[in-house]
């Protein structure tokens, strides 16, 4: 086969087909070109395996699809590639029911307290796998608890109590298991300065005064873990307190050998408590310097004849070192503190899963009950964790407890108020994302903190299909063998590529395949919409997922096509290759044009009233004269009643204008006589059209009629009897009119009376009000002149 005719047959961009309107499919975006990378893009693609699946130009990328998709484009069910995860408990043993009062004790290692034990996983990217896991409390569980004291001096009254601490302990215990052991250590500090003074006499005895003490010790392993009171106690009572210099203690160097060394302390799988019990604060990571230490702690255990030998040479170990070597040794540590350090180990407690804190009295009196009440609190709570996980996994917790309440998140890890005998479970959901890098198996372990107990997890993970096992290295269904043959498609040799792997990587840019990629033999590569690889185009992606380029030079899309109301297509139909393809009853460049007619049906059930066409669901009137959704609106036409009350009056009646023309004008329909208004037909008793009318002669007679039309046959209804108005009663209207001008004649006149009235009362008011306001005085004549003149001297002084 010529390779110019193969590369064109074998093109790499979707087609424009019913497929390419899966808008946004997540598998399709994901380009996959192989059925191992299609499974790994979400739980919900699937490949499709026929090897004639593929037409002409869809790139090996189309088998990858939802799975309905998939059997809309007719891929068979027994073809799609599909593969599930699934679940399988591999030991499942019931929660021990262990007793206090049963003669034969189980073992340690005999007692279940979770459920299931070990369980294999098969994970496939994207489809979490969710079991059930169950705990419960046991009864009468073992515990091992071992005492690590400060003996520095300012514990010396401490220790004179803790001397009968182990009988007393063994007692108060046995209320809670038959098999307890107890163990003792001690410490003090780094053996090097500042921390002790390193005189000779100070090393032989440090204390000042008369106080007899012993060497200077970092950390001693007493007794290790025995299930004898009196041992402890006789152990115990021959230690004596030594000194140092700095307030802080080297307890850490102690935690840390006491976690480690488990032959040494003697630790066997069940509860393992460790009480520290001291006055003062602690040393850390760091602190080493101070003596010349500058090693990191090693974490490993250093005793030597019950000694820690290495307390010169290793720094102290940091919280976090102490926090991991106490989970992976599951013990739960039980902080004795005075008072004062209270709100240090507090803090510390809190970096620390599975601990507690308790006041210790200043003589340490009260240190069984604080045992006993940080045992029970300890032991009530139960929580869950996991180790690393691997890349790409991830687990979710959801915690079912007592009376039934519920957790999710980091709730749902844990369980608190659990009595003993009590049963919790949890549902862990686990998914992976994507396959390892190396391998296909890998393992992880659920526990609860404190408990040895764990759930092993076996996790294999499926990147691949069943049927690439099938697969034909070097097929020649591949261009010259260049690939293998797998799942209905080839999956090329490293430096190849196309739908047969008929391109090498290093020609894909040449010029005679660029041709290829021209339509009509023009300048745009791809339409200016893709590019050229291996002689046929790619289309490119763009933001929304929901637009996409294709054709074979990418000259197609699903986003250019007309709309209507906004809408693309109108909403009636998909753009393929820029066209609308509308749906039924839809027609137009916008398939915004409806087929359908019932929109346009008139009263009298005729399309468009028979005066015009339905066009887009709207009708398009042919007689001007008529208009109207469906030309039933003649506002220049006489209504039906007019037109036909000329020929209804002379048949009817014998009258009207077309009396001499009657039989000629008006045959036209079929006249019914009926006797009175009420037997004329009513348009509910009819399933035709109907009007009612009334209408006036030359008399004012008035004459009711119906018109309709069935069958094409025209029925005219109508009342026999005319309805006349009857003449005016004279007498009547002249006595009215004669009582009218007499009632309106006396109106007037009262009411002209009533004014002079008025006015009358008015004056007389006005009269009155004048009277009032006049005065009478007495005044000289202004004519009389008296006779007597009466002149003044001026010049007279009175004298």
């Amino acid at each position: 086969m010529d390779l110019r005719l193969l590369l064109i047959a074998t093109l790499s961009s979707v087609l424009c087909g019913s497929w390419a309107q899966q808008e946004g499919s997540i598998c399709i975006k994901a380009n996959a070109q192989s059925c191992g990378e299609c499974i790994q893009v979400a739980e919900t693609c699937g490949w499709c395996a026929d090897e004639n699946f593929l037409t002409v130009g869809e790139s090996k990328s189309a088998r990858c699809d939802d799975l309905e998709s998939l059997k809309k484009r007719n891929c068979a069910v027994t073809k799609i590639e599909n593969p599930r995860g699934s679940i399988k408990i591999d030991k499942n043993s019931p929660v021990t029911n262990r007793k206090k009062d049963v003669s034969e004790k189980l073992k340690p290692e005999q007692i279940t307290q979770i459920q299931p034990q070990k369980l294999t996983l098969t994970l496939r990217s994207g489809e979490p796998q969710t079991f059930e896991l169950k705990f419960k409390r046991a009864e009468d569980y073992p515990i091992d608890l071992y005492y690590l004291m400060d003996l520095s001096f300012s514990m010396k009254d401490d220790l004179e109590n803790v001397k009968n601490l182990g009988t007393d302990l063994m007692r108060e215990m046995q209320e809670i298991t038959s098999d307890f052991r107890i163990g003792f250590g001690s410490f003090v500090e780094k053996t090097v300065m500042p921390y002790i003074s390193t005189t000779p006499a100070r090393l032989i005895n440090p204390c000042t005064g008369n106080q007899n003490c012993t060497s200077p010790f970092s950390y001693k392993n007493v007794l290790k873990l025995t299930d004898k009171g009196d041992e402890f106690n006789r152990l115990v009572s021959q230690q004596q307190i030594s000194g140092n210099l700095d307030s802080p203690e080297g307890g850490f160097d102690a935690i840390m050998q006491v976690a480690v060394c488990e032959n040494q302390i003697g630790w066997r799988n069940v509860t393992r408590l460790l009480v520290f019990s001291t006055d003062a604060g602690f040393h850390f990571a760091g602190d080493g310097k101070l003596g010349g230490i500058v090693l990191p702690n090693d974490g490993r255990c250093h005793l030597e004849n019950n000694m820690y030998t290495m307390s010169h040479y290793y720094d102290y170990p940091s919280i976090a070192h102490l926090v991991q070597k106490l989970s992976d040794n599951n013990i739960q540590t039980i902080f004795a503190v005075t008072e004062e350090f209270q709100p240090v180990y507090k803090e510390l407690k809190n970096l620390i899963p599975k601990s507690a804190v308790g006041t210790l009295s200043s003589n340490s009196s009260n240190v069984i009950k604080l045992i006993i009440d940080a045992y029970n609190s300890l032991s009530s709570e139960v929580i869950l964790e996991n180790n690393r996980l691997p890349e790409g996994v991830s687990i979710t917790y959801k915690s079912i407890c007592k009376n039934g309440v519920e957790g999710t998140g980091e709730n749902g890890r844990k369980c608190s108020n659990i009595s003993i005998g009590d049963e919790v479970s949890f549902k862990i959901s686990i998914e992976s994302q994507k396959c390892p890098s190396i391998g296909k198996t890998e393992v992880i372990k659920i526990k609860p903190q404190g408990f040895t107990e764990e759930v092993q997890i076996v996790l294999n993970f499926i990147c691949d299909c069943q049927c690439a096992a099938k697969g034909e290295p070097n097929s020649t269904k591949c261009y010259e063998g260049n690939g293998t043959f797998e799942c209905g498609a080839c999956k090329c040799n490293e430096g190849r590529i196309g739908r047969l792997c008929e391109c090498s990587k290093d020609e894909v840019r040449t010029e005679d395949l660029d041709a290829n990629c021209r339509k009509d033999n023009g300048t745009d590569i791809c339409s200016n919409n893709g590019d050229c690889v291996c002689g046929t185009c790619e289309c490119k992606k763009r933001e929304n997922p929901a637009e996409v380029y294709s054709g074979k030079y990418c000259e197609c899309d699903n986003f250019n096509c007309d709309r209507s109301n906004n809408k693309l297509c109108g909403g009636h139909g998909r753009c393929e290759c820029r066209k609308c393809v509308c749906d039924a009853n839809y027609t137009g460049s916008a398939c915004d044009c409806s087929l359908e007619t019932a929109t346009c049906l008139a009263k009298n059930g005729q399309i468009c009233n028979g005066r015009g066409t339905c066009e887009c669901g709207l009708c398009k009137c042919t007689n001007p004269k008529f208009q109207g959704p469906t030309c039933e609106i003649c506002p220049t036409c006489p209504g039906v009643c007019a037109e036909h009350k000329d020929c209804v009056q002379c048949r009817a009646f014998e009258a009207g204008e077309k009396k001499d023309t009657c039989e000629r004008d008006c045959s036209y329909f079929q006249l019914i006589k009926v006797k009175d208004r009420n037997s004329l037909p009513q348009p509910t008793d009819q399933s035709f059209p109907l009007t009612h009318c009334k209408e006036r002669d030359a008399n004012d007679c008035w004459f009711y009629y119906t018109y309709a039309i069935r069958n094409d046959t025209k029925e005219v209804y109508v009342m026999e009897q005319l309805d006349c108005p009857a003449g005016p009663d004279i007498i009547p209207i002249v006595a009215g009119v004669v009582a009218g001008i007499v009632l309106i004649g006396l109106a007037l006149l009262l009411i002209w009376k009533l004014l002079m009235i008025i006015h009358d009362r008015r004056e007389f008011a006005k009269f009155e009000k004048e009277k009032m306001n006049a005065k009478w005085d007495t005044g000289e004549n202004p004519i009389y002149k008296s006779a007597v003149t009466t002149v003044v001297n001026p010049k007279y002084e009175g004298k």
